[in-house]
């Protein structure tokens, strides 16, 4: 069955702008008599039907950016709103931040509502839920009709659109490939789901350090956590029954949950254990040890974010220009919990 045809898709046709097919098709007097007769034709010839879901005109801005993220409570995403809130001040635009809660229905709500005449463009971070459906029908939808989107950390290639992220799997190697070159061989794995990217590509880079210094993968290391703030039951089910001597958490709750199990199985990091987590925030600076992380530098993430998007929206030239995808390189922040 033929997908619906979108107002891009119009305006791609008669080389006009998004703006001018919309007013075409509402009877706009601001359109000549001559370009309304065949763009509405058209539309009709093809069964266009317009969506609620982004109606706002690119001449008609709101000034302000719609932001979805999973959650605010983690720092990294706090950091990122503070990041996207200091470039989007300096240019003069409002941001409107609406949370997920790792919900694909929420997630969709969220867009449908903001998308509605309510901002000129989203930043967003997809829910657990939105990936593990693999459901990206309504982001494709507010792009179609013209509305910008950047992806930022948890993305998909799914989705044609600028995205800002963070060198995820080459972290990973170099996180792991410092336990290595520590002394420790026998490093376990606490990670998410495969179905998330950031999961995926760091599960990736330990597979990866592991196999380049010539260590086999002991699949019996490694545990995928649904409950982004879960998984001790697992984790001590991995610590208790195997010989573990690091451990390399995608989270900085997923590793300090393990040097906890560990402090309690009486085991001291990093003497006994050596840990790194991914997140550099507020619970590895207070933990105790203090946790040696891998920085994802947040703040630059929803600056560079911040920046393409406004570039969409108000640079005539950048608007055609190709999709880009930035990534930001992170860092291994040394602290107590490694040798």
């Amino acid at each position: 069955m033929r997908q619906k045809i979108t107002l891009k898709e119009i305006s791609r046709r008669f080389n006009v702008s998004i703006s001018t097919v919309s007013k075409a098709l509402k009877d706009s007097p601001e359109i000549s008599e001559k370009t309304k007769e065949i763009i509405q034709a058209f539309a009709k010839e093809h069964h266009y039907k317009p969506n609620n879901i982004a109606l706002s005109l690119k001449n008609q801005k709101t000034k302000n950016l719609g932001i979805i993220l999973p959650e605010i409570v983690h720092y990294f995403f706090s950091s990122v709103i503070t990041g996207i809130e200091r470039l989007a001040t300096e240019k003069g635009y409002n941001v409107i931040v609406c949370i997920s809660n790792e919900s694909f229905d929420k997630e969709v709500i969220n867009m449908q509502m903001l998308a509605n005449g309510s901002i000129d463009g989203f930043i967003m971070s997809l829910s657990m839920g939105t990936e593990n459906k693999q459901d990206f029908h309504h982001i494709k939808e507010v792009i179609n009709q013209g509305m910008p989107v950047v992806m930022i950390d948890r993305v998909t290639d799914q989705v044609e659109c600028d995205k800002v992220i963070i060198d995820d799997f080459q972290g990973a190697y170099n996180a792991v490939t410092y336990l290595i070159e520590s002394g420790r061989k026998n490093i376990a794995l606490i990670s998410m789901p495969d179905y998330m990217s950031v999961g995926n590509l760091r599960t990736q880079g330990y597979r990866k350090a592991l196999e380049d210094n010539g260590i086999e993968v002991d699949d019996n290391l490694i545990v995928k956590v649904e409950d982004p703030y879960g998984g001790s039951e697992v984790i001590e089910d991995l610590l208790v029954n195997h010989t573990v001597d690091a451990v390399f958490g995608v989270t900085e709750f997923f590793a300090v949950s393990a040097m906890k199990i560990a402090q309690k199985m009486g085991k001291s990091a990093p003497e006994d254990i050596s840990i790194i987590g991914f997140t550099d925030g507020i619970i590895s600076i207070s933990s105790s040890p203090s946790l040696t992380t891998v920085s994802q530098g947040g703040e630059e993430i929803g600056e560079k974010a911040a920046d393409l998007l406004i570039k969409r929206l108000e640079d005539p030239d950048y608007e055609n220009r190709p999709f880009v995808t930035e990534i930001i390189k992170s860092s291994l922040v040394k602290r107590e919990s490694t040798l």
